[in-house]
């Protein structure tokens, strides 16, 4: 199976021996707490379940800026976006150890444990060094622009010790797994060659078609579905409707045993070529050896090019910094013409009329009205349950 990032093995911070996990759990109850940001929860989660593999806990500034700059920590590890633990509560000291308690479930439980190493104070000009070179813009419309200089201007750094995964195993049990568990599950498939296909969204028949190419195209054994299961902007469709949705797709659709359905737990960042880069980096920790990257992945608005996040793999990723592979896909779309999915560019004799293409908001409204979408865009199966969800909104 092909390596993690960084490490010959996978080096998860979640403390899996229980005896030692409830010791913590019991030091934590006498230790200084610090009521964590969402984001900062999200990376102690990622760093848990080994997404983040080879970092240790969270970074310090030098690393941060440096990884900003050039996605490269000091040391010299690559990695693409600087995973922080920012904060604007005081009093905390370098050398003392404390509780990470977790923002997003009911009485705040410890989440981890942290050595803090550094306390460092962040200028204005560093946070939005730093937000200009992750998000390529500093306009705060932008959703991931507004959370990163809203985390606050004091930085902590240093190992943590990770005791749960927030309420993402609670919430979404069948889905959210970690990177150790679905490297246990593609060696219990016997897979050598998977390709992981990220989202946020539904998947239409766009999508669906889309990871029959990469697979068919790779000769991949098997796809990995892996769907976002944190805190997105408002408008997006919940994390339990798209599970929902896209268990529905497959079953129906896709021969059996040839994709694993799974979620992860982590706050969207909306970064565009950054984030596809993180993508690839935890793909790869989760045993994956090709990752898809559409149109506009992970991005928002206009605020990136349409194959941004494909160019920045051949411009910015130097040679062997990461062993994962990408697949470089154009807008898919049914070809009314040929009757099937394809993908755009493989179609140059094709005007847009010859496309089923609606956009988000149109399909949005058909759905909230009850009308399905065309067959050609989604799938009935699919369409019912997300129509069930608009319909929901409004009754």
């Amino acid at each position: 199976m092909i390596k993690p990032h960084g490490s010959d093995e996978l080096n998860p911070l979640f403390v899996y021996d229980s005896e030692k996990r409830h010791a913590l759990v019991a030091e934590a109850e006498n230790l200084p707490s610090l009521l964590l940001n969402s984001a900062a929860a999200a990376n102690a989660v990622m760093l848990g379940g080994g997404y983040f593999n080879p970092l240790t806990g969270y970074m310090n500034l030098a690393d941060s800026m440096a990884v900003a700059e050039s996605m490269h920590t000091t040391s010299g590890l690559f990695f693409p976006v600087p995973i922080v633990n920012m904060t604007n509560e005081a009093g905390i000291e370098a050398g003392s150890r404390i509780a990470l308690r977790d923002p997003n479930a009911e009485g705040n439980p410890v989440l981890a444990i942290m050595q803090v190493e550094a306390v460092e104070t962040v200028s204005d000009e560093q946070i939005d060094f730093m937000a200009e070179k992750i998000f390529r813009t500093l306009d705060d419309q932008h959703p991931g622009v507004a959370t990163f200089k809203g985390l606050g201007r004091t930085m902590l750094s240093g190992p943590i010790e990770v005791l749960n995964f927030s309420y993402f195993q609670a919430d979404f049990p069948d889905t959210f797994r970690t990177a150790v568990e679905i490297r246990n599950e593609i060696a219990e498939h016997g897979w050598d060659k998977v390709v992981a296909f990220q989202t946020r969204n539904p998947m239409h028949r766009a999508h669906e078609e889309l990871c029959r190419m990469a697979m068919d195209d790779l000769g991949a054994d098997g796809i990995l579905i892996h769907m976002l299961l944190g805190k997105l902007k408002p408008g997006d469709i919940p994390a339990d409707v798209r599970d929902a949705a896209i268990r529905k797709m497959v079953e129906v659709y896709f021969p059996a045993n040839t994709v694993m359905i799974t979620g992860y737990g982590f706050d969207m960042l909306y970064a565009g070529p950054r984030e596809a880069v993180l993508h690839a980096v935890f793909r790869q920790n989760c045993g994956c050896t090709h990752l898809i990257v559409g149109r506009d992945h992970a991005g928002v608005g206009d605020y990136y090019g349409g194959f941004d996040a494909q160019t920045i793999f051949d411009e910015e990723v130097r040679a062997g910094a990461l062993e994962l592979e990408i697949y470089k896909a154009d807008h898919t779309a049914y070809s009314k013409k040929l009757n099937k999915v394809v993908m755009m560019r493989d179609a140059p004799d094709h005007s847009k009329d010859d496309f089923v293409l609606l956009s988000g908001t149109a399909v949005r409204e058909m759905l909230g009205k009850g009308i399905a979408p065309p067959p050609e865009f989604s799938r009935p199966e699919v369409a019912k349950i997300l129509s069930d969800y608009y319909q929901s909104l409004d009754s």
